[in-house]
């Protein structure tokens, strides 16, 4: 059930998001969520950074990808209000949230705390 390193892991259902999310809180790395939307034009625009990104921090970050539509309860959880949305849990905590298809502000975030830099 786990995505190969360097992949976004898409979960569609409350079961899948609760099984890949506590094999990633164990895990130790950062983890990056995009909650996103089939409707939304931002959204779309920054997947293929988001899933380069995802390559680029593999061993340091694991990357989850939630359809706001599909997993309500999750996005509200999280407080999710606009999408895209980028939520970042280190340790089993939220600790940072970035809204909106920013991709410089998505690099530096995750670099800030995976503490990895790449170009």
């Amino acid at each position: 059930m786990a995505a190969e390193e360097g992949q976004v892991i898409g979960c569609h259902t409350k079961d899948v998001w609760t099984a890949q999310l506590d094999t990633a809180k164990q895990s130790n790395k950062l983890i990056v969520i995009d909650f996103t939307a089939s409707w939304c034009p931002p959204c779309r625009m920054i997947a293929p950074v988001f899933a380069d990104l995802a390559k680029k921090f593999m061993s340091s970050a694991i990357f989850f990808k939630v359809d706001v539509d599909e997993l309500q309860s999750v996005a509200q959880e999280y407080g999710v209000e606009a999408m895209p949305t980028f939520v970042f849990i280190k340790e089993g905590n939220v600790v940072d949230k970035l809204v909106g298809a920013k991709k410089e502000d998505l690099h530096a975030t995750i670099a800030k705390h995976t503490g990895v830099a790449t170009a």
